[in-house]
């Protein structure tokens, strides 16, 4: 009895240790998905991705692409080929005017416009400011999806959410999310001047998205895209936006005239590393424009002879000025034709001056 004891344990192990290595085989006849598997009822999406499906379902197919043949000196954008800038760009009206950036345009032949409906049209520019990275173009079009509603810059927060939604690398009609991550950044153009009150972002912002536009929560546009901050040249989650409130006021005029003002009382102020290394904290006006209004306004530049300084401006109607840019907003807020109140000091002493704020065109401010 006890000798049959061991040999039936040894058949039980036997038996333990074979199921256990055909256990994959078994598995494999008994449990394999030799049919498609029945589909898992999703639940409601949560609110945010709602927000983000209801944004891009709304205001995508105001959002085109645009493209056009670069000439020999300019170099492809986010294009498909060689010879070939594209970016991005939306609706403003139904007259079928598209707001995009100039660099966008820049150089370029032969401009065309994708829909998001597939549909193709030739495009004209119609008015370009390369002070504010800004164009418009037109196309000539019948049937035109609705414009995307116009919201505010002023009462942005940093942290709330921003959606962006453009032609990254030429892939047509791409959504990205993420937060305002700063505000009040100042960007250099190709007009030789710098944007104040610019959005900082970390919505994925590609070559081929300039131009589009950043909208809010409420689906509501709050800026255009206008470039990256990137060693790359892809996104390295630092991107930009020219405020809406600066396009609601320059798109309208380029639409109008086909350019904008450039508004200054006619100085060439100090660079501002110059200004930094001489402790300066405002405005040093280099030089005034013989006629111009901050001549006669009595502002004086730097003595040729002595290299003396002249005025620093250190506040215009109020607000203080730290660099040209911040001179350059209260100018614009001005406005070609009226009057600016200038805060100057000049050997210690302070004064109020007012000048008068004119055109100067690619004159400096």
């Amino acid at each position: 009895m006890f000798g049959r004891l061991p040999r039936a344990a040894l058949l039980v192990l036997a038996v333990v240790i074979a199921a256990i290595a055909a256990r994959p085989y078994i598995d494999r006849v008994m449990f394999a998905a030799t049919e498609p598997r029945a589909v898992v009822a999703r639940g409601n999406l949560s609110d945010a991705e709602r927000t983000s499906v209801e944004i891009f379902e709304r205001t995508s197919p105001s959002v085109v692409q645009v493209a056009g043949r670069a000439t020999a000196q300019d170099a492809p954008l986010g294009g498909q080929g060689e010879g070939v800038k594209s970016g991005t760009g939306f609706l403003w009206d139904l007259a079928g005017h598209v707001v995009t950036n100039n660099h966008v345009v820049e150089g370029v032949q032969s401009l065309v416009v994708r829909l998001a409906s597939g549909t193709v049209a030739h495009a004209d520019v119609v008015g370009t400011a390369p002070n504010y990275d800004l164009a418009v173009i037109r196309i000539n079009e019948g049937t035109l999806p609705p414009p995307i509603a116009v919201g505010t810059s002023a009462d942005l927060k940093v942290g709330q959410f921003a959606y962006a939604i453009g032609n990254p690398f030429g892939l047509d009609q791409s959504l990205t999310t993420g937060v305002i991550s700063a505000l009040r950044r100042r960007l250099p153009t190709s007009g030789g001047r710098e944007i104040a009150g610019v959005i900082q972002t970390d919505a994925a912002i590609n070559p081929g998205n300039s131009g589009g536009p950043l909208l809010d929560s409420a689906g509501r546009l709050i800026g255009v895209n206008t470039a990256i901050f990137s060693p790359s040249g892809s996104n390295a989650g630092v991107g930009f936006a020219v405020p809406v409130a600066v396009v609601n006021r320059i798109v309208p005029e380029l639409i109008r005239n086909g350019g904008v003002a450039t508004p200054g009382i006619g100085i060439g102020g100090a660079n501002e590393a110059v200004a930094a290394r001489l402790g300066i904290d405002g405005l040093a006006v280099v030089r005034t424009v013989p006629g111009s209004p901050a001549q006669r306004a009595g502002l004086q530049g730097v003595d040729a002879q002595s290299g003396n300084l002249g005025d620093i401006i250190i506040a215009a109607n109020g607000k203080p000025v730290h660099h040209l840019a911040d001179l350059a907003d209260e100018l614009e807020q001005a406005g070609v034709g009226h009057k600016v109140q200038l805060t100057v000091r000049r050997n210690g002493q302070t004064r109020t001056v007012e000048s008068d704020v004119v055109d100067i065109g690619h004159t400096p401010s």
